[in-house]
């Protein structure tokens, strides 16, 4: 069956969380206000003292109110009732973005016990990645491999090896009978070359081992299958309480119920579209022996 070309980033808004596409709804929101109080937006900029253009910049998503600009706007335009609300949405808005270099100032380990402390606290961990091995099951050096290369691209401390053995204590959750992982890639994680040959086809041999456990579910989605939806990145759910989305930028950290239920959504289909067992095994398999054909 051939494979369905990738949607274009117009289609996938509802998908990809962004924080300038929250921002711009909060701002379409506090318009709405602004207008049901039949009030022009330079009647409410002279109202709260404020210079007009701060008025349109927050209602086009252009500048991010402060929770005193949303107090004020809603007070004016008689709709108080909808401050903590907004408030709390503008709140979501400020955490869901975290830069990673400001991340990472202090070097890499720091993140890394970090999610291990979100881990313990889990119970239920999904995983979908179409580029890298899932953290939790790569090797110490296909993880050097990825580690030096962020280090030098974010210009951060060079922590490496203390961040690896940081990441292999976060892999103990695995042997935990209470924690449950049903992780999903892309065939293209199995095969792309992000170490040196002989160090990925130990990876390959360790997805092997560990898609074995009774408490990992693990799904490959092969290239010859149609994908239900074509998603543009990788996440991870923790339970039904946050879900963290890696970009080149930064970490969004998504907590509000529509957006876990969403990513949950995604989630299901994309595993839907997955091999597993046998099945999932076999593509490992040939990944590893394509790979020891070619040599290094």
């Amino acid at each position: 069956m051939p494979r369905r070309t990738t949607s274009t980033s117009s289609d996938r808004n509802l998908f990809v969380a962004n924080p300038q596409h929250a921002r711009e709804a909060l701002g379409h929101r506090l318009r709405e206000l602004r207008q049901n109080a039949r009030l022009t937006g330079y009647e409410l900029a002279e109202q709260l003292g404020w210079q007009q253009p701060k008025v349109s910049k927050i209602e086009n998503g252009r500048q991010t109110p402060s929770r005193d600009d949303v107090l004020g706007w809603t007070r004016i335009t008689g709709a108080a009732e909808h401050a903590p609300d907004l408030i709390a949405t503008l709140t979501n808005l400020e955490t869901m973005y975290a830069e990673w270099r400001r991340q990472l100032r202090a070097g890499m380990r720091g993140r890394q016990e970090s999610i291990n402390e979100l881990e313990d606290r889990t119970t239920l961990i999904r995983v979908f990645e179409n580029v890298f091995v899932p953290g939790l099951l790569q090797t110490s050096e296909y993880a050097r491999s990825l580690l030096e290369e962020s280090a030098e691209f974010y210009e951060v401390p060079d922590d490496v090896e203390e961040t690896i053995q940081a990441r292999l204590r976060r892999q103990e959750v695995l042997y935990q009978g209470r924690k449950r992982f049903h992780i999903v890639v892309a065939e293209a994680v199995l095969r792309y070359r992000f170490c040196p040959v002989e160090d990925m086809i130990a990876q390959l041999d360790r997805l092997m081992t560990l898609s074995a456990l009774r408490n990992v579910h693990f799904g490959v989605i092969p290239f010859d299958v149609r994908p239900r939806l074509s998603a543009p990145h990788g996440f991870w759910i923790y339970d039904e309480r946050v879900v963290l989305v890696e970009t080149i930028a930064a970490e969004l950290t998504l907590t509000q119920p529509q957006e876990i239920a969403l990513y949950g959504k995604a989630f299901n289909w994309l595993a839907g579209s997955a091999l597993y067992g046998m099945e999932a095994r076999r593509l490992i398999t040939g990944a590893a022996d394509d790979l020891a054909s070619q040599g290094s």
